[in-house]
């Protein structure tokens, strides 16, 4: 059957910049574990599976440069090494304590084989280098790779200052191109965070297309005459490319999505929280505070007593439904084929994360999709947006709208309430770094005070990172969130300061370099305004 439209799955792949060397291990770092175990690893094991199979496939996958710099980290490779080792001695011991009860004792012994998989893959197939899986994977065609701002700094607050927009920009795409030798031609706005001028950044950038929500062209300038299913050119040859609801709603809605199955795995139902403090001691924080451990032995099943798992039948469902919702894409393609001047494309982009550690049977579901849309019968085609725009180069023009894809579309979720403290406070930041640049931009190269400014954007940066007021809002883990966006704004203006005063303290600066290990090639000059270059070049007292 001809091709009669595409569908392009998008992943976005982020974390936090969590590294905390000063502790032996840290509650938040596990968040980058579980993703590693759950996300990242089955994701590449259904890479490897569609190669051997030689699968016709095309997806797009978004790592951002917090999430590439952690997963390059030697000491949380190696920490993470040691949290599976905890992660299988604890299923080890499972296996026995469920010896008496046949079906538990088949979960713990499907946990330990899961666990050391993971390891095998991890430490003996790719030496804990899980980015040279994603890159052999796009030099073998399948997988696209796009990256994101820098720390995901929420570009429509930071626009106050457009060089800290242009930095976040710049600076995410030369981490992704130092790993990867290459720049991508798609970018992933930070929660597709879009505001009218940002285009003309991307475009200095080099950026071809990024992605925004369902309503950034449904209210564009012009109105669409293809929907959301063709890409708008946003006047200076940036394409952007919107979310179609129905494929988004499948997949996320917590009423209508296929996570919510009961025949899938239950997220909140953990051995870490259900068995006896005394025996789950070593495996959790600090022996007292409860946490997820990974081993989670139910299915979502309703209160007030769950199933127990069953693997097999949970990826039977998988299949099933990837097979629904692929005939459903392939329902809209046949819909909007006689209404279109060209073949469609829908877009569906989601968390990454969301496939295996929320939903745990998401990397499979994926994995069927994509086998079932490369079979003969199929009038749909899977495609990244760069294939789409090499084989159709002619579209409407207009600008989007400002939006996210946060809840109520707009920017609420990071400024509210809540969290509305933040963004002063950065912008402030932000034009003390661009007074600094550009006042000490002769800095000798190598010099202490090079040093310092570098690590003074580094603290920005950190600070900026839009995870934060999202946590902030949704009351998660909150505390931990202020602490960091203090801690990184309270060490910018220490550093700010000792600039200022000529009392740079080397030992102080090297500690908040080692806390603070992201970015090696950052360049503070970035940040000065061309136009009003002025370096104060006094003699530097150094204090050892």
């Amino acid at each position: 059957m001809n091709t009669q439209g595409y569908l392009a799955i998008i992943l976005h792949a982020h974390l936090p910049f969590v590294r905390h060397p000063e502790y032996d291990h840290f509650f938040e770092e596990n968040w980058l574990f579980e993703a590693i175990t759950e996300c990242y690893i089955p994701l590449i094991k259904t890479l490897d599976r569609l190669e051997k199979d030689d699968v016709n496939y095309r997806l797009t996958l978004s790592l951002s440069p917090t999430l590439i710099s952690m997963l390059r980290d030697k000491l949380l490779q190696e920490r993470y090494v040691l949290h599976l080792g905890k992660q299988m001695e604890l299923a080890e011991k499972e296996i026995i304590r469920t010896r008496k009860d046949k079906q538990l004792h088949s979960l713990a012994s499907w946990y330990r084989g899961l666990f050391s998989d993971t390891l095998k893959i991890y430490r003996d197939q790719y030496q804990g280098d899980l980015l040279a899986a994603f890159k052999k994977h796009y030099l073998l065609g399948g997988l696209e790779l796009i990256t994101c701002a820098a720390t995901h700094g929420f570009l429509p607050l930071l626009n106050v200052n457009e060089l800290s927009v242009r930095n976040q920009i710049n600076i995410g795409l030369e981490v992704f191109s130092n790993y990867f030798g290459f720049v991508p031609t798609g970018f992933w706005l930070p929660e597709c965070g879009f505001y009218p001028g940002l285009e003309q950044n991307l475009k200095e950038a080099g950026i071809d297309y990024f992605f925004s929500d369902t309503h950034g062209i449904l209210h564009a300038s012009q109105q669409p005459i293809n929907g959301v299913y063709a890409p708008l050119d946003c006047g200076n040859g940036v394409t952007v490319f919107a979310r179609d609801p129905e494929s988004s709603r499948q997949v996320w809605s917590s009423q209508e999505g296929y996570p919510g199955d009961f025949d899938y795995r239950e997220y909140h139902s953990d051995i870490g929280f259900d068995l006896d403090l005394e025996y789950i001691a070593p495996y959790i924080l600090d022996g007292e505070i409860r946490i997820n451990t990974g081993i989670k032995y139910h299915r979502v099943t309703g209160a007030p007593t769950k199933q127990f798992y069953r693997p097999i039948q949970a990826y039977q469902k998988a299949q099933l439904h990837a097979r629904d919702f692929l005939e459903k894409r392939q329902q809209q393609i046949a819909s909007l084929g006689g209404v279109m001047d060209r073949p469609p494309i829908i877009i569906s982009p989601y968390d990454a994360e969301l496939f295996g550690h929320w939903w745990f049977e998401g990397p499979v579901w994926l994995e069927f999709v994509l086998r079932f849309a490369d079979e003969a019968s199929s009038n749909i085609k899977t495609a990244s947006c760069s294939d789409y725009l090499q084989q159709y180069t002619h579209h409407q023009i207009a600008t989007p709208s400002a939006s996210t894809w946060g809840e109520d579309g707009y920017s609420s979720y990071w400024i509210n309430e809540t969290n509305d403290w933040i963004y002063p406070v950065l912008h402030k930041a932000g034009k003390k770094m661009q007074d600094l640049a550009t006042d000490f931009f002769q800095a000798s190269a190598g010099s202490i005070i090079e040093r310092a400014l570098n690590q003074a954007v580094r603290s920005l940066l950190l600070a900026e990172a839009s995870d934060w007021a999202f946590i902030i809002k949704s009351g998660t883990t909150a505390e931990y969130a202020k602490k960091r966006i203090i801690d990184h704004l309270a060490r910018f203006n220490y550093l700010h300061e000792s600039v200022r005063n000529n009392t740079i303290d080397e030992r102080t600066l090297s500690a908040l370099e080692i806390l603070d290990d992201i970015f090696p090639d950052i360049d503070f000059r970035d940040y000065a305004k061309f136009e009003n270059i002025t370096p104060i070049l006094n003699n530097i007292r150094i204090r050892s």
